[in-house]
């Protein structure tokens, strides 16, 4: 439990950091753009590992979960926005 706890956290970080490279008005305001950068983080996160791509703790994994946040971010803006 504390590790996904540790992910959600970290989730928290990198959405918040997706969030400022990615400026500009959200379709859901900034709560539901920093919930998606923790979703992004950490579906880019378990991918990563899994695949194999990096291992726990490696600097990779916080470009992988930026990256994830940042994709998410893009595709909410990209067809979230068509309500």
């Amino acid at each position: 439990m504390f590790s996904l706890l540790g992910w959600m956290l970290f989730g928290l970080i990198v959405g918040v950091l997706a969030k400022l490279l990615m400026p500009g008005k959200d379709p859901g305001g900034m709560f539901v753009t920093i919930a998606i950068g923790i979703a992004g983080a950490l579906v880019a996160g378990f991918l990563g590992r899994t695949l194999g791509w990096y291992q726990s703790g490696q600097p990779a994994g916080f470009v992988m979960a930026t990256f994830g946040a940042v994709l998410l971010l893009y595709l909410y803006r990209r067809f979230g926005a068509r309500t």
